[in-house]
C-alpha cells in the first residue's frame, strides 16, 4: 500500500519539482490511516538515485511495544526503498511527537548526514538524520517567495529566525538589512552558513542570539522600525537560556501587538501559525495601540500559500498585517 503510494505521489510532482527548481518537498503525509508516517524527499527529482528522504511516524494514539514499532519502521523504510530507488541508508525515519520546550529542537543523533537543497534558485543545508526537523520547511515554501517579492529596499526582521531561510529569501530579493533573532548558536551558525552559501555576507545580514520576547521588549522601548517582519513562532520553548517560557497560546498576542507597533509606515507582517492554534485577529490587536494602528488591513493569506505538494493537506495559517 504504502509503495504503490508513493509511487503515484512521485510520478504527479515529479515534474512540477523540476519545473520549479523545488529540492525538498512533501511527498506522503499520513494519506493511508494505517501508515501514520510523513515523509519528505530531498534531492534532484531528476537523479533519484542521489536523493534522500526524511521522515517521522507520528504518535499513535495506543501503546507500542518499542521492538515492534522499531521493526514496522525497518519494514516502512525498506517499502519506501524499494518503491523510489532509493538506498536504505539515505532514508532517515524518527518517532515524532507533540515535543515541549528544548525537545522540539532536541539533538536526536549524531550521524550527521547533510545535503544542499535548491529551492527557488536559493541553496540551503539540510540535516536529515540528527534532528526531527531537517532545517527547511516544505510548507513555508510559498511564504518563503513572498517575503522574497516585499524585500527590496526594506529593513527586515525575523523572529524565531531557526536556520534563517525566511532571512536568506529577503536578502536575495534586495533588502536593505536583515535582522534574525533566535536563542541557539547551532541554528544561528547553521544560518550562517546558508546566507554563505548564497554569497551574502555580515555586512548587513545580522545574527542575535536574543530571547524574541525581550529583544520585542527592548526594541519597542527603544522605537525601533522595519519595514517588514516574519514571525513564525513555535508552539512552546521553555529553553534554559531564556527566562521563564514561551507558550504560543499565551504569548501570541502580545508578539503580534509589539511587532505592529515596530512596523514602519506602510509596513508588513508576516505571522506564521499552527493551525492547531486559533486566532482571532480582531481579539488579538490591541487598539489602546492607536494611532499606530490607524489603517490598519488584516489579509487571511493561508489560501495563497498552498503548494502543489500541500494541496489537500493542512498548513501553517498565514495572516498578513498592514500598518496604515
Amino acid at each position: 500500500m504504502l509503495a504503490n503510494r508513493l509511487q503515484k505521489r512521485f510520478r504527479h510532482l515529479n515534474k512540477w519539482a523540476q519545473r520549479t527548481g523545488t529540492g525538498a518537498f512533501r511527498l506522503y503525509d499520513r494519506d493511508i490511516p494505517e501508515i501514520p508516517l510523513v515523509l519528505d524527499f530531498y534531492g534532484d527529482s531528476a537523479k533519484i538515485s542521489e536523493a534522500a528522504i526524511a521522515g517521522a511516524l507520528y504518535k499513535r494514539p495506543y501503546e507500542k511495544d518499542e521492538a515492534e514499532e522499531e521493526k514496522w519502521l525497518s519494514v516502512m523504510k525498506n517499502s519506501v526503498s524499494e518503491a523510489l530507488g532509493i538506498n536504505p541508508s539515505r532514508i532517515f525515519l524518527k518517532q515524532r511527537q507533540r515535543q515541549r520546550g528544548v525537545l522540539q529542537y532536541e539533538k536526536l543523533a549524531g550521524m550527521r548526514y547533510e545535503k544542499i537543497i535548491n529551492e527557488g534558485g536559493l541553496s540551503f543545508k539540510v540535516n536529515l538524520s540528527d534532528y526531527l526537523d531537517t532545517g527547511l520547511f516544505p510548507d513555508r515554501r510559498l511564504l518563503r517567495a513572498l517575503v522574497r517579492a516585499e524585500s527590496q529596499g526594506k529593513r527586515v526582521l525575523n523572529l524565531f529566525s531557526y536556520t534563517c531561510s525566511f532571512s536568506v529569501y529577503a536578502a536575495a530579493g534586495g533588502a536593505v538589512s536583515t535582522d534574525s533573532v533566535d536563542l541557539s548558536n547551532t541554528y544561528l551558525e547553521w544560518a550562517r552558513e546558508n546566507f554563505l552559501l548564497n554569497g551574502f555576507h555580515s555586512d548587513k545580514n545580522n545574527l542575535i542570539r536574543a530571547d524574541v520576547l525581550k529583544y520585542l521588549e527592548k526594541s519597542v522601548a527603544a522605537r525601533n522600525r522595519w519595514d517588514i517582519i516574519i514571525l513564525d513562532p513555535p508552539a512552546f520553548s521553555n529553553s534554559k537560556k531564556m527566562e521563564g517560557s514561551f507558550d504560543l497560546k499565551r504569548d501570541l498576542n502580545t508578539l503580534v501587538n509589539q511587532c505592529i507597533y515596530l512596523l514602519a509606515k506602510g509596513g508588513k507582517l508576516f505571522l506564521s501559525i499552527n493551525v492547531k492554534h486559533s486566532f482571532d485577529t480582531d481579539y488579538a490587536v490591541d487598539m489602546s495601540l492607536a494611532p499606530r494602528l490607524s489603517g490598519l488591513r488584516i489579509t487571511d493569506l493561508t489560501d495563497k500559500m498552498t503548494d502543489e505538494d500541500f494541496k489537500g493537506r493542512k498548513i501553517p495559517k498565514t495572516f498578513l498585517f498592514v500598518a496604515g
